[in-house]
This record gives structure tokens, sequence and C-alpha cells, in this order.
């Protein structure tokens, strides 16, 4: 992402266990069984945005260390989602110090984070686990030593509410078929579509590609050019340069594409630019909200009709109920906001009343359903 997240490369097989089975969830949710929990923590609910609590309910009374170990923060949707832990964690008074860690998309790196974290006394560890199963035995010990540690987006694998204290992201699967889905009935159900991803191996991904997998088996007349490159998500970093140099390279092997579902919106810009010189005529296209990807659309839609877009929330917020749920661990208050959040579709082109919003004061990488206001990004853009 100037752009979205990252992960160390596990290979793909174990990549969907680790999301889909190690994380306990029978209806693919990546998350542990329903009704499970963690003590006075609820473990593997399913909800929506609208279930997230006030955290005044968890701060406790003790004084609490927490910290963000971020396992790759070199994008805007790390920076807005450190900002929205930091905001949200300022709300407690009890919170003493607030700790942000970023291991730069090294797998090391991030074990001797979550190690020198603890070193500190820090009492809540929320965590964008993006070397997968590798921290598993450093999360352990972690829990061993009394931290309080949540993950979002990806599981570190093993079991939440035994392990750790629980895993909190969107319905990854079910986010990949929404999308992929919406991207295939635009396309008139044929054509070549693609899925582009973050780095190579990232459990994320990997569980958004089985999601539109799931999509493009039900409509016999899709080609997915993945299947082509080792079935995977193509890898663009989630980076919009790379993305566009990626985006180049399938353009002249494959010549036109139809439709492209991305995980990314912030990253997508890039491809879209790929397309934009190519001459190639712009595809439909989804992925997850970004404020020049809805801008792009608006500058774009006269002169490119096959060009449509539809985007699911980036969902930042995930880290505020993580938090939630590390302080009530920490502080034994029941904490019963969903572990698992389903998604919608909030921006369709094709639907007057969900037009793509474009932004013109805010930067090209503002995330909109972040939940900073407009003025929070204005003013966290401006640092």
């Amino acid at each position: 992402m100037s752009s979205m997240l990252k992960r160390t490369t596990i290979p793909l097989a174990a990549v969907s266990a680790l999301l889909l089975v190690a994380c306990g969830s029978g209806s693919g949710t990546g998350q542990a069984a329903s009704g499970g929990s963690a003590g006075a923590v609820a473990v593997g609910r399913e909800g929506v945005q609208a279930d997230i609590q006030d955290v005044a309910k968890f701060c406790g009374t003790k004084p609490i260390k927490v910290a963000l170990a971020d396992g790759f923060g070199g994008n805007s949707w790390r920076k807005t989602t450190r900002a929205l832990f930091e905001a949200e964690a300022k709300k407690c008074s009890n919170i003493t110090s607030v700790l942000y860690t970023d291991a730069q998309a090294d797998p090391q790196k991030a074990i001797a984070d979550i190690n020198g974290l603890v070193a500190q006394g820090v009492n809540v560890i929320v965590s964008f686990a993006d070397a997968g199963e590798a921290l598993l035995p450093t999360v352990q010990a972690a829990s061993a030593a009394g931290v309080k540690f949540v993950s979002i987006v990806a599981c570190p694998g093993g079991t939440p509410g035994e392990d750790y204290v629980d895993c909190v992201s969107e319905n990854v699967d079910t986010y990949g078929y929404g999308l992929a889905n919406w991207t295939i009935k635009k396309m008139g159900g044929k054509g070549k579509l693609v899925m582009t991803g973050g780095q190579a191996g990232n459990p994320y991904s990997a569980a958004v590609y089985k999601g539109v997998k799931r999509a493009a088996a039900e409509n016999p007349g899709i080609t997915i050019l993945n299947q082509q490159m080792g079935d995977v998500p193509v890898d663009t970093s989630w980076e919009p340069g790379k993305t566009k140099q990626v985006m180049a390279g399938l353009i002249t092997k494959f010549g036109q594409i139809d439709g492209v579902v991305a995980d990314y919106g912030g990253g997508s810009v890039g491809g879209i630019e790929a397309f934009l010189e190519s001459g190639r005529r712009l595809p439909v296209w989804s992925a997850n909200d970004s404020n020049q990807f809805a801008c792009l659309y608006h500058e774009n839609k006269d002169r490119q009709p096959t060009f449509q877009i539809a985007t699911m929330s980036s969902r930042n917020w995930v880290v505020v109920p993580a938090l939630h749920k590390g302080l009530a661990a920490y502080n034994g208050i029941t904490n019963d906001e969903p572990s698992t959040y389903n998604l919608d579709i909030i921006e369709d082109s094709t639907d007057q009343a969900k037009q793509p919003k474009c932004e013109k004061s805010l930067p090209n990488d503002a995330i909109l359903s972040s939940g900073l206001s407009v003025a929070q990004l204005q003013a966290l853009f401006k640092q």
C-alpha cells in the first residue's frame, strides 16, 4: 500500500490451513469456532461494524502499557491503522504507554519486536501477523508471560482463545467471493479475470483468492489468469509502483484483461495507470476502498465505459475491537464484540445510491471508510 499489507512466504497449502483451519473456522470465516471464549473475551463471533462497543467499557483502572506490533508499516493503510489504534488507546486515561514497532516485512524482526515488547513490560499487544505461522511460538511465549496478544486481519496460526486472546478480521473468504461475484457479473459472466494480492505467500491474499476461485467456479465462462501463473494471487507487495509494473507485464502477456479483483484498492491505482498507458480499455475492477481509486474512476468513466468499480471497506477499524479485546482480557472484563466482521459492497459505480466517493481535499492514499474523520485524515497525512 504507499499502500496496504505484507507477510512472509508460506506454502499455499499451509496458508489456507492457517487462515481457514488453524484459526478454527468451520464456516470459512478465518476465525475460531463461534461461541468459544478466552476467559472474559468471546472468541469467534460474527457480526458487523455496528457491533463495536465503547472502549470505556474495557479500559479498567490499572496502569496498562499497550503496543501495536506491525509486520510492515510502510504504506498508508498501515499508517492509518496505527493512527486509529493510538487514538483509541488515548481514550483510556490509565493507558500509560502506547508503543509501536515496524518489522519491515521481516519475520525475524517481527519475532524480535514482540520479544522486545514483552521485555519492556507491555501488557497488551495488537499485531498484524504478517509472518503468519512463523510467529506462533513467539506469540505463545508472550501469552505464557501474561501478555494479552490479539492479531488483526491474519492469524498467527494456533488456536485463538488458547494460544492468544483472539484474531480479529473481516470474513476473508466471503470478501474475496463477494468482490469476485460482483466483478464477474459486470463482466457478463465471461472473460479473463486476474486477482492481485500482496507479497508472495502471505496468508491474507491466499484466503481472499480462495473466495475469488469459488465465485469463478460458478461461472464456466471465466478464465482465472492466476491459474496460469502458479495458481496464486499476483504479487504486487501492496504498492502502487510495483502494481503498475506487474500489471504492465500482465497486459503484455495476456492482452486484454476483462476483470480485476484486488485485495488493496490503494495499490490498484498503479494497475489502472498501467492500463491507461498501454492504451488498453480499462476492465471491471473491485477492491477495498481508497480515495484515489474512486477519483480515478470519476476521471476516466466517460472515456472508459467498460471501467466499472466496486469496493468493500478497507476495514482499518478492526484494530479498534482488537484493542478492546486485549484490554478486556487483561482486566478480566467481559467482551462479546465480534471476531469476524461481515462486509458489504459500499461503493458501486453501477448503483446510483453507492457512487464511489472522491474527496478532493484529501490525499490519494486516504481511506474514507477507515474510521477516521476527514479532519483526522487531513491531519494524519500532513505529518
